[in-house]
């Protein structure tokens, strides 16, 4: 059984987790960076209000269709209450500061920086993803998660 079939029995037909208080993060699954940030949540993530997914995968599909969001990503995309009716997702600078801000921990400090103007924050954002590859490689799939942590990640 693969982590994909376990992770996949988590979710309702229409796309939700069973548990509603997690939030999802939709990461690049092939970016070395992107994988990075993962792990770094996972680690600071205690209280396990976080589950994740690849953006290449069926997870991040159902909430691109259902919030009308772009096909083509190129951005973290936080997405908090996920299945909820309240569902709210979020990108770039967003994404990431309020996915630490929530983790708790020291890591809530990251959304004080939600002062600094967006358009500020999402150009330094987007200056880096577009080096991401250059600077942090990139994967030929997407890497397996821990084998404790496999049932926090949708297919």
């Amino acid at each position: 059984m693969s982590f994909q079939t376990l992770a996949a029995d988590a979710l309702t037909e229409s796309g939700s987790l069973l548990s509603p208080s997690s939030n999802l993060v939709l990461y690049d699954g092939v970016c070395g960076l992107c994988n990075r940030l993962v792990r770094l949540l996972l680690v600071a993530d205690r209280k396990a209000v976080l589950c994740f997914a690849p953006l290449q995968g069926a997870t991040a599909a159902r909430v691109r269709q259902r919030r009308d969001l772009p096909q083509d990503l190129d951005t973290l995309v936080y997405v908090r209450g996920f299945g909820l009716a309240d569902e709210q997702a979020y990108l770039r600078s967003d994404a990431v500061l309020l996915a630490l801000a929530d983790v708790g921990g020291v890591w809530w400090l990251a959304g004080a920086l939600r002062v600094i103007p967006r358009p500020l924050r999402d150009g330094v954002y987007r200056w880096v993803a577009r080096r991401r590859y250059g600077w942090f490689g990139k994967y030929e799939t997407c890497p397996l998660p821990p084998p404790e942590h496999r049932a926090r990640f949708l297919p």
